[in-house]
């Protein structure tokens, strides 16, 4: 949520800030929701003040007096004024709180101008896409696939995009999930295992509602499951003040992730391109706000490691304003190279909210000099997603006997040096 007294003082700024993300809002319907809040409110207040002043005179005139009944009659009419009053402005304060829900964050004044996709910037690469693999295929192209990656018997129990993991396809899942979480340990984020269903005000916190309706899976309750683990972690301290010195605060944690990816379909989306349930290590950390672009770079070389070690090639992009999403007000996503697909997999997003998701979720720390609250900034990114990442590997990795070599870094977790689909 965006700071009210910046669009009350910079309509202007930030009218400019949010063109650049290219998105339709109407700043205008929320400032004169804005107003109209605070005008009922010193109305309110006064209406208070009077009610408070009657109160006090009627206090010293004698009962039963004619100056006594006529002040009775008085608070009656102002009591009733106020109680009208008071409805009134609690519903044009839930308007308010909706209009601000609606306002996307401001973009960064790094963040590169730009529309679509195509307009990200190359912000580094490393390796080469052009390093000849001569025996790569799409992964699911891979003889005997369908055995550690059954998406027929998936869609049979649940539906499409809900594969079952058979074998060494579990195992190499359940390694990289291992991987990633020691990895990120010696990074220094503490591990946390989260919920893996959020409630509403969990979900409004890190943007997800009003935003992302469509895209989550609801129960009945309503409880949302998670589309990342980021929700619920970020949540950790929702409603809470921590101390100055305890920051940065450094969390990890693997989930399951449930998406809906409604509208996706193509190549783009086959085999383990795109899932409905898929596996994910999210790194999340709470900062102080003058060292907040810091700490994103940091995360960022966390995430990138995990690639390097891998031996995997990748790219880093900075998103452009168009791309940047609703609620980061900076991104970097890192996509290593498929080999078979010929094409780039996006893996990790990693993200500075600033305070927008600190403010809706009143998650403050106590400033040493003053002691007051303030609130703290929050930064996320994969590291990493599964289904991607064992996607390139499978591909990258494809031997001229149709196994798969297996990165000397999963071996130990793994067990062996080879994945087999025989």
């Amino acid at each position: 949520m965006l700071d009210p007294k910046l669009i009350r003082e910079t309509p202007d700024l930030v009218r400019a800030a949010l063109a650049k993300k290219h998105l339709t809002v109407d700043l205008d319907a929320v400032l004169a929701v804005d107003a109209a809040w605070r005008a009922q409110l010193q109305e309110v207040e006064q209406l208070r003040s009077t009610q408070k002043a009657a109160n006090t005179a009627m206090a010293a005139l004698p009962k039963g007096s004619p100056e006594f009944i006529a002040k009775v009659q008085e608070m009656k009419a102002v009591s009733a004024q106020v109680k009208e009053r008071e409805t009134q402005l609690k519903e044009t304060e839930e308007k308010f709180r909706q209009a601000m829900l609606s306002l996307p964050n401001l973009p960064h004044a790094s963040v590169p101008e730009g529309r679509t996709p195509e307009d990200n910037v190359v912000f580094s690469l490393h390796g080469s896409p052009d390093e000849p693999m001569p025996h790569a295929l799409p992964h699911w192209e891979i003889p005997g696939f369908e055995k550690l990656f059954d998406f027929a018997r998936g869609a049979k129990v649940t539906g499409a995009g809900f594969p079952f993991y058979v074998g060494d396809g579990a195992r190499i899942v359940r390694a990289l999930l291992h991987f990633f979480l020691d990895e990120n340990a010696k990074a220094g984020y503490t591990e946390v295992s989260p919920p893996i269903f959020v409630n509403a005000a969990s979900a409004t916190a890190t943007g997800q509602l009003p935003d992302k309706e469509g895209q989550m899976y609801e129960t009945s309750d309503p409880l949302y499951a998670v589309p990342t683990a980021e929700v619920p972690l970020t949540n950790f301290f929702r409603d809470e003040i921590v101390e100055e010195s305890a920051l940065p605060i450094y969390r990890c944690a693997y989930t399951p992730c449930f998406r809906r990816e409604a509208g996706s379909y193509g190549k783009d989306v086959r085999g383990l391109n795109r899932l409905h349930q898929f596996d994910k290590v999210e790194l999340l950390k709470w900062v102080h706000p003058a060292t907040s672009y810091d700490e994103l770079d940091k995360l960022r070389g966390d995430a990138e490691r995990l690639l390097q070690k891998l031996g995997l090639s990748y790219r880093v992009l900075l998103m452009c304003g168009g791309d940047v999403g609703f609620a980061q007000a900076k991104k970097y996503d890192l996509e290593v190279w498929s080999a078979g697909q010929k094409r780039w997999l996006e893996v990790s997003s990693c993200s500075n909210f600033e305070a927008f998701q600190a403010r809706r979720a009143q998650i403050r720390f106590r400033a040493k000099e003053n002691g007051k609250p303030e609130l703290v900034h929050t930064i996320n990114g994969s590291g990493l997603a599964v289904p991607r990442v064992l996607a390139a590997l499978l591909e990258n990795n494809l031997q001229p006997d149709g196994r798969v070599k297996i990165p000397a870094v999963l071996v130990p977790y793994f067990g062996k040096e080879y994945l087999s689909f025989a």
